[in-house]
């Protein structure tokens, strides 16, 4: 199964209602199920890091098939894959905001979202998925 562009684009359009909600100014990525970017929009104000890092979380979601949120409890120092941030050109991000979209048990692409705290970009990633079909 793919994920397809209209997909992608109302799935940015469900975390970006909520970043309006929120106010605060967001990037939300969408990658298929090979980390390859299908959409991404950046909010007006929203910071320019936001977009590497946005794409980055959606990428890191779809290469080790887990929320980045859960990827950070076992990177931290003393942890199995401490260090694991550094690795694939530093493109692993290991803090909450990207999320794998899946049908069924597999993977077809994943979401990132960046530009407010954690919490906030873990919300409007999880606004998101709430209208994933």
């Amino acid at each position: 199964m793919k994920l397809s562009l209209e997909t992608a684009l109302k799935l940015i359009a469900s975390a970006r209602k909520k970043a309006e909600e929120i106010g605060v100014p967001m990037v939300i990525a969408v990658v298929d199920a090979g980390g390859n970017p299908i959409a991404l929009q950046r909010m007006d104000n929203a910071l320019l890091v936001s977009i590497n890092i946005a794409t980055n979380k959606a990428y890191t979601a779809v290469a080790v098939k887990v929320p980045t949120h859960e990827l950070a409890k076992v990177a931290q120092p003393g942890g199995p894959l401490f260090g694991i941030n550094t690795t694939d050109g530093c493109r692993v991000v290991i803090f909450g905001g990207g999320y794998p979209l899946k049908r069924g048990d597999e993977i077809v692409g994943g979401i990132g979202v960046s530009g407010g705290s954690v919490e906030e970009d873990m919300a409007c990633a999880e606004a998101a998925l709430a209208k994933f079909k």
